[in-house]
């Protein structure tokens, strides 16, 4: 047992150790309080250095956790592999995909859903609804989705479409993901900067114009609690002014299996992917209501599931 002074005047903390006798089980000893009038705070602590020094760590890593572990590795460890060699691939391509398809660039983002599939395909098992909601391939629209983890890009490029994706400017600089990511078109973009979220605007705007479609993540970053956020209008703003629809799409399950903030573990679970009708206006902020309401309710009708589920 320890306890450790600290004085009012001075700054040094002394430990005084004593070995356990029958007479410190008085509230206190004798040899601590002769200096009572120059101490006027004591503050007595327990060390519990007996109970750590256990094999058994005091937060103990179960199965799952242990799995989630492994599973993340193994993860991480696919999609570097097919990374490598889908890169050079698409690297070989770019030449050619920049004279024919510039705007679309439809093969980068073929070699891009097989990089996703190939590497979700082993781990996570992906439904879809609605996939006659998407428009056809030479239609632009405006896609927006909820956020919710890392995971939700991987499940997005499975779905095949060619869209640009707007990302942070840092993200390019990551080795051969930031470089494809460059080579596809993706729209790069400053947060907090509003003359990079002005050019961001007008990029996507010449894109759609042009035939190419674009991606937006409304809430702007991933939920922490898995609850829709509020959202930007950027996104309904560029529908809006462009005549192109707006093409809702709901993530369930990506924020359980990949937590944000825990990238490193990969949990069991199923991802559903919920493609809504298109909505079209004029109205950015009738677009974003209607959108924002779509996402409520899909994601409402899913907790409502789950918890019947978990009572039966």
């Amino acid at each position: 047992m320890s306890y450790l002074c600290l004085p009012r005047k001075h700054v040094v903390a002394s430990w005084h150790y004593f070995e356990q006798k029958e007479e410190l089980n008085r509230p206190y000893s004798g040899n601590i309080l002769h200096n009572r009038n120059r101490l006027s705070v004591c503050v007595v602590v327990r060390s519990q250095l007996i109970g750590t020094g256990n094999s058994d760590p005091g937060y103990p890593l179960s199965d799952l956790k242990l799995g989630s572990k492994v599973r993340g590795i193994c993860f991480y460890a696919v999609t570097a592999f097919h990374t490598i060699f889908l890169f050079v691939l698409m690297l070989l391509a770019h030449p050619f995909v920049l004279l024919f398809d510039r705007h679309r660039r439809r093969f980068h983002h073929f070699i891009a859903k097989t990089w996703a599939t190939l590497t979700v395909a082993p781990f996570v098992k992906i439904k879809y609804e609605g996939l006659e909601n998407l428009p056809p391939p030479d239609i632009p629209a405006v896609y927006v989705s909820d956020h919710q983890s890392f995971l939700d890009i991987y499940t997005l490029l499975t779905i095949g479409g060619s869209f640009k994706f707007i990302s942070k400017t840092s993200i390019f600089l990551y080795p051969i993901i930031g470089w494809a990511m460059f080579l596809m078109g993706a729209i790069p973009l400053k947060r907090m900067d509003s003359r990079s979220q002005l050019e961001c605007l007008k990029q996507c705007m010449n894109l759609t114009v042009k035939g190419a479609s674009v991606f937006f993540f409304p809430e702007g970053t991933r939920s922490k609690d898995g609850k829709l956020g509020a959202f930007k209008k950027c996104a309904f703003s560029v529908a809006a002014k462009t005549k192109v629809p707006v093409v809702p799409i709901t993530l369930k399950g990506t924020g359980k299996i990949m937590p944000p903030g825990m990238e490193s573990i990969l949990n069991l679970g199923c991802v559903k992917v919920v493609i809504h009708k298109p909505i079209q206006g004029s109205d950015p902020e009738v677009l974003c209501n209607e959108a924002r309401k779509q996402f409520q309710m899909s994601l409402i009708a899913n907790d409502g599931i789950s918890t019947a589920a978990s009572s039966v």
